[in-house]
């Protein structure tokens, strides 16, 4: 099976913690070794927060700090690389081309970020979209896609799983909210639509939940159907 894996970069290293990280090589290293072709996109998380905020108050505009978190995700992509060792391309792909050919020859290309105005959410679903693949999981903080933002509404409730279509309008009711926080983005939740892929949304604090979606095809996150549903 072809898989995409997105890791959030407060998943992946909330403390620039080593053994973190190398409990997500773990992973990607046992998902090759069940004959599984896998690619990674990686995100920015607080680290790249803390540097836009801080560019921010020196007067960076919004393409300067675009171009920052993009750095920042690649530095945590080349943390990843690093634990993996010669089962990754040596450095993050910044093309999807690239990214791409590095995939089919059987290397594991880590991505940060690509474009400005182009979060890893996007990143993960194009990538995806590009090598046709049969999975795509968004490891992230929050346990799966819900009715609305649950840091801002108690009553908000989380979706077993959806359809393509319906996931782009719930996640742009959850945008429209100012301050909201989606679980993934608009533009990805349309490439996955577009693309018809088959996606999951979980919680990717312990590594091995990623593990147990793909191997045995066992979450307690959301799953993404392809299509227009019922």
């Amino acid at each position: 099976m072809k898989v995409v894996v997105s890791i959030g970069g407060s998943v992946l290293a909330p403390d620039l913690d080593p053994e973190r990280v190398r409990a997500y090589a773990d992973v990607v290293e046992s998902l090759l070794a069940a004959g599984h072709r896998v690619g990674v996109v990686v995100g920015g998380g607080t680290v790249a927060r803390d540097y836009i905020d801080s560019a921010r108050e020196l007067g960076a505009n919004e393409m300067q700090l675009d171009q920052l978190g993009i750095g920042v995700t690649r530095l945590n992509a080349r943390l990843l690389i690093a634990a993996l060792g010669e089962a990754a391309a040596p450095t993050p792909p910044e093309t999807y081309e690239d990214a791409g050919a590095a995939f089919h020859r059987g290397d594991v290309p880590v991505m940060g970020g690509v474009a400005a105005a182009q979060t890893t959410d996007a990143v993960s679903a194009a990538l995806a979209e590009y090598v046709n693949a049969d999975l795509l999981v968004y490891a992230t903080s929050v346990p799966g896609v819900f009715s609305a933002d649950p840091n801002e509404h108690d009553d908000a409730t989380k979706y077993t799983d959806l359809s393509a279509t319906d996931l782009v309008d719930v996640i742009a009711d959850i945008e429209m909210a100012a301050g909201s926080n989606a679980p993934v983005d608009l533009l990805a939740a349309k490439v996955i639509q577009r693309a018809n892929l088959r996606a999951v949304v979980l919680d990717g604090t312990d590594p091995e939940t990623v593990e147990r979606a793909i191997l045995d095809d066992h979450h307690d996150g959301t799953e993404i159907v392809p299509g227009d549903g019922a």
